[in-house]
């Protein structure tokens, strides 16, 4: 079976450039780009691939997504069996990667075995970066109890549950040290309100300082960083006082807390399409008004978002957030974005920003000798219309994940 490609005819993608190359050839052996460069010579077990002008680029980067979320009954996917969370699972990452993403960063749900899967070639999927469950407060973001229930935790040991309910530093320490024994990339706190848990207003300020401080000391002695969900800008400030790295959502950021974290080198992962999909099909999920209003809220927010953070210098990683059936809207995040950003700032967000977010820079999001095998071949030019990223990989000719073909409609 041929292992190797020599890709020919066509023009690179430098995404940090934000330029088209010329003239250029891309040569993988196995699962790795081994020479980028003019008139390469194909080794003699290599399929040579022309690409007759199209244009090859690096596979995108999804830098929030929830893969064992497969539907949107949470309840449901947290009592699943593990062996049907897993198989569900692999089938939200496959979705993805026909998609054109070859990397996923989860927040909250998915383990090691998932991305032991992946590498070990059992599962076709995007390579996955994975923080263990999400840590929230009892009441906070992740505890989908009603006031009512009073049952303890969230079934928190099951691969489709997201969260995990902790409180007080000591048993915040205890939680991260598991995350990270269990394969933490990073640590994801819950430290604002949101809209899919019962008790707690977009506006409420979740977890103390020190708990805070607590979990980004133990990341960083782990050489990790924390993640942080939060809309509101008190609750943006006080996580980058903290030290928190990454920055979730961020609809309701201020400029003056978007130069901080600009300067701290906090990264931000706007997901507009999780507000956008859900005011398009929250009546048909029987969302009621105080779910609609606290969608509003964020959903509001979210272009304006976007421009405090360009001008703030605040690099963005794309995100979508998206649950269950909600997914079949992922690519609807490039046609938000490019409401206020250019496309060469999409695809930068979309790889070389999120490579740096997964900590794969030089792997991820970019053509170059050295780097992962991760490849799309597109139709047009997707610096001059984004839209070629959208239609669910229907403009790609070819998505090669670690020198696999996932597709390839080329030859």
């Amino acid at each position: 079976m041929t292992s190797s490609y020599l890709f020919t005819g066509g023009r690179v993608l430098d995404a940090e450039a934000g330029a088209l190359l010329d003239g250029l050839d891309v040569l993988v052996v196995g699962d790795t780009i081994a020479q980028v460069g003019p008139g390469l010579v194909a080794p003699s077990d290599a399929a040579t691939i022309d690409l007759d002008g199209r244009t090859l680029m690096p596979g995108l980067i999804d830098c929030h997504v929830h893969v064992v979320a497969e539907t949107l009954d949470l309840w449901g996917n947290m009592t699943a069996p593990a062996s049907l969370a897993a198989l569900r699972a692999a089938r939200v990452m496959n979705e993805a990667l026909m998609r054109g993403f070859t990397t996923l960063r989860d927040l909250g749900g998915a383990d090691y075995g998932l991305v032991r899967a992946v590498d070990e070639g059992v599962i076709a999927g995007p390579r996955i970066v994975i923080c263990g469950k999400g840590l929230t407060t009892t009441g906070g973001h992740a505890d989908l109890r009603s006031r009512t229930d009073d049952r303890p935790g969230l079934f928190s040991d099951r691969l489709g549950s997201m969260g995990l309910i902790v409180d007080g530093v000591d048993n915040v320490r205890a939680a991260c040290r598991t995350m990270i024994k269990e394969g933490a990339n990073f640590i994801k706190v819950m430290a604002n309100g949101g809209v899919s848990s019962p008790n707690d207003p977009i506006h409420s300020i979740q977890y103390s300082r020190e708990e805070i401080l607590a979990m980004v000391e133990e990341a960083e002695n782990a050489g990790i960083y924390v993640a942080a969900h939060v809309y509101t800008d008190k609750a943006i400030l006080r996580c980058v006082e903290l030290g928190v790295h990454s920055l979730e959502h961020c609809n309701l950021i201020e400029p003056e807390t978007a130069r901080l974290a600009a300067e701290k080198g906090c990264i931000a992962v706007p997901t507009l399409v999780a507000y956008e999909a859900l005011a398009l099909e929250g009546e048909a999920l029987g969302l009621g008004a105080a779910e609609f209003a606290k969608i509003e809220v964020v959903r509001s927010g979210g272009m304006r978002s976007l421009e405090v953070m360009r001008d703030a210098g605040l690099p963005m990683a794309f995100g979508s957030d998206l649950l269950g059936a909600l997914r079949k809207h992922h690519c609807m995040e490039f046609e938000l974005l490019a409401k206020v950003l250019t496309p060469a700032e999409i695809i930068r967000s979309a790889t070389t920003i999120g490579a740096r977010l997964c900590r794969l820079e030089g792997v991820a999001g970019v053509v170059a000798a050295g780097a992962s095998a991760d490849i799309l071949v597109v139709d047009g030019n997707p610096l001059e219309d984004i839209s070629q990223l959208q239609g669910d990989g229907a403009r790609m000719a070819a998505i090669m994940a670690r020198g696999h073909f996932a597709k390839n409609r080329l030859q």
